[in-house]
C-alpha cells in the first residue's frame, strides 16, 4: 500500500474515489459540505432518499457524481460527532477498506478534517490511519496453494490536510506509521507460520536476515554456549524437544553515543504442548503463537531500524519448543538458573518464565537503562483483562507510566497490575529457592513476581500479552501487538534523549 499527503479540499482534487463522512442525523462533515456545495446539493439529496443515515460501519458508494473530479464518491458513517473517538476512527478506516474491497478502485482520498478526534493532532491521525489501513489490508496466504481472498485493487491512499504548517509533522507521522505497520506485519507473519516451519532455528535465521538488511548486530548462542553460561532453567525446558534451543541477540545502535541500551526480552516458545503437564487437545494448535513475544521484539526492531531512530536497543530472545519426552523435565524437578537461584518446577506448562528468567539475567551484562520483557505468559491474564488489554507489572512506577502513556498514544493499551510483596509468599518452595508457580490465585501477578526475582539490578517491566497477541475463532491469527506500544515507547525515549 502506498500513502501520500496533500494540502487541499475535495473540490480541487481528482482520482478514482474520494471519501467523505456523514454523521448521525445525516449531518455532513467538512469535506461533505464542500462537495455538496459544488454539486448543487447532490449529497443532501442522496441522504434525503434514506439510503445513508450516518451510523458507524455504514457506507454508500456513488458513481458519476456531477461536477466532481472523482469517478466515485464514498460516503461513510461516522456516528455521533460528539462521541467520535479513537475507536471510531479505526472503524471508519475499516469501513473504507471493506467498501472498496470488491471494487476496481485503485486510489482513494481521505480528508483528515472529517475525523474530529478530540485532542488529537493531524499527525496523530495520519499515523493511525496508516497503521489501521495496513492492518486491514493484511493477508496471510503464503501457505495456501490457492489464496481464497481476492486481492483488493486499492494501491494508494492520499491523506489531505488543510494547514500547510502541519505538513512536516504529518510526513514524519506517515513514515513512523508505515514503519510500525511493517513491524506489525513482520510480527504477524512469524506468528501465523506453522510451528513445524517457525522453529527456534528459523527465528534465529530471521534475526540474522533482519540484521543483514538493516545493519544490526546479530548473535545467536547455541545450547553449548548456554551451558557455559549456566542457563540451566532455559535448557531444562528445551530438554524435551529435538529442536535445538537458541538465545538470539539483536543490537540496534541508532544513537551517536554509546548510551546504555533499552533491552527488550521476548518469549520465544515456538510451540508449547505444556510438556509433561500436557495441555488439553482443544485449541492446542494456537500454541504456535507462544513465540509472539519474540516476534514482537523482532517487529519492533524492524520498525525502529526503518525509522533510523536515534536510540540504543538490544533484543534478547530465548527460543525453544516445550515438548513431552523421556528427557523432558518433570513436575518436582529442581533446576539451577543462570542467576544461581534454584527453581522447583511444579508445573512444566509454566515454562515461559523458566526461559525468560535466564534471558533477564543475561540482560544484566548490558547495564541497561531499562528492560522490558514481552510474553504470552498466563491464561489468567486473559481472564483478568480479556483480549483488549495487555497486562503490565513493573518494579518502577515511572517506567509503568511511560509504557501506559505510549499504549494510550497508539491505541495499544496496557493496564498495570500490582506487584506487592504479599504475592511473593505464594512462590515459596520446600525444596528450592523458588517454585515456578504460585497456584491459581493471582496467576498473572505471581508469574511476574517470579520474574522480578531476576530483575533486581535494573528498571524492569513485564508485558503479559496472552490475551492480545492473537485472535481465536474465524479471525484466528496474530495481531502484531504490542509492536505499536513498544515502538511508541522507544520513539518517546529517543525524543527525550535528543
Amino acid at each position: 500500500m502506498e500513502f501520500g499527503i496533500k494540502i487541499g479540499t475535495p473540490e480541487k482534487q481528482r482520482g478514482a474515489c474520494v471519501v467523505v463522512g456523514i454523521f448521525e442525523s445525516k449531518k455532513l462533515s467538512e469535506s461533505a459540505k464542500i462537495l455538496d456545495k459544488v454539486t448543487q446539493g447532490y449529497i443532501k439529496k442522496i441522504l434525503t432518499s434514506g439510503d445513508m443515515n450516518g451510523k458507524v460501519n455504514t457506507s454508500l458508494l456513488l458513481h458519476h457524481v456531477p461536477d466532481t473530479l472523482f469517478k466515485r464518491v464514498l460516503l461513510i458513517g461516522l456516528g455521533n460527532e460528539q462521541e467520535f473517538k479513537e475507536k471510531t476512527l479505526q472503524s471508519a478506516v475499516g469501513t473504507v477498506l471493506s467498501a472498496l474491497q470488491k471494487t476496481a478502485v485503485t486510489d482513494v482520498t481521505l480528508f483528515l478534517a472529517d475525523f474530529p478526534v478530540k485532542a488529537r493532532t493531524a499527525a496523530w491521525k495520519v499515523s493511525q490511519i496508516v497503521i489501521q489501513a495496513c492492518n486491514g489490508s493484511y493477508r496471510f496466504d503464503q501457505l495456501k496453494s490457492k489464496p481464497e481472498n481476492e486481492q483488493s485493487a486499492l494501491r494508494k491512499i492520499t491523506l489531505c490536510i488543510n494547514d500547510r504548517s502541519e505538513l512536516a509533522a504529518c510526513e514524519t507521522a506517515l513514515q513512523q506509521g508505515l514503519a510500525i505497520a511493517h513491524g506489525m506485519d513482520f510480527t504477524k507473519n512469524l506468528g501465523n507460520l506453522a510451528a513445524n516451519m517457525c522453529t527456534p532455528t528459523y527465528l534465529a535465521k530471521q534475526a540474522k536476515d533482519l540484521a543483514k538488511a538493516h545493519k544490526l548486530k546479530a548473535t545467536v548462542l547455541e545450547e553449548k554456549d548456554m551451558e557455559k553460561l549456566g542457563m540451566g532453567s532455559l535448557l531444562a525446558v528445551a530438554r524435551g524437544t529435538d529442536e535445538p534451543a537458541k538465545l538470539i541477540v539483536l543490537e540496534y545502535s541508532g544513537s551517536a553515543k554509546k548510551d546504555n541500551p533499552i533491552v527488550l526480552v521476548g518469549k520465544g516458545v515456538t510451540f508449547d504442548t505444556g510438556g509433561i503437564s500436557l495441555k488439553p487437545a482443544a485449541e492446542m494448535d494456537e500454541m504456535k503463537f507462544d513465540m509472539s513475544g519474540a516476534a514482537s521484539v523482532l517487529g519492533t526492531l524492524l520498525a525502529i531500524a526503518e525509522m533510523k531512530l536515534p536510540i540504543h536497543v538490544v533484543g534478547v530472545i530465548p527460543a525453544t519448543e516445550n515438548m513431552p519426552s523421556g528427557r523432558a523435565i518433570k513436575p518436582g524437578d529442581v533446576v539451577t538458573s543462570m542467576s544461581g537461584q534454584t527453581i522447583e518446577i511444579l508445573n512444566t506448562d509454566a515454562e515461559g518464565r523458566l526461559i525468560l528468567c535466564d534471558a533477564l539475567t543475561y540482560a544484566e551484562r548490558y547495564n541497561p537503562k531499562a528492560v522490558i520483557d514481552i510474553a504470552t505468559l498466563t491464561g489468567a491474564c486473559v481472564i483478568a483483562l480479556g483480549n483488549s488489554t495487555t497486562g503490565l507489572m513493573t518494579n518502577d512506577d515511572g517506567l509503568a507510566k511511560e509504557l501506559l502513556s505510549a499504549g494510550e498514544e497508539v491505541g495499544d493499551r496496557a493496564w498495570q497490575l500490582p506487584l506487592w510483596d504479599e504475592y511473593q509468599d505464594l512462590l515459596k518452595s520446600n525444596f528450592a529457592d523458588i517454585a515456578n508457580i504460585g497456584g491459581r490465585a493471582a496467576g498473572t501477578i505471581t508469574a511476574a513476581c517470579f520474574l522480578s526475582r531476576f530483575t533486581k539490578k535494573y528498571r524492569w517491566a513485564h508485558l503479559d500479552i496472552a490475551g492480545t497477541a492473537w485472535k481465536s475463532g474465524k479471525d484466528k491469527g496474530s495481531t502484531g501487538r504490542p509492536v505499536p506500544l513498544l515502538t511508541q515507547f522507544l520513539i518517546t525515549q529517543a525524543n527525550a534523549n535528543s
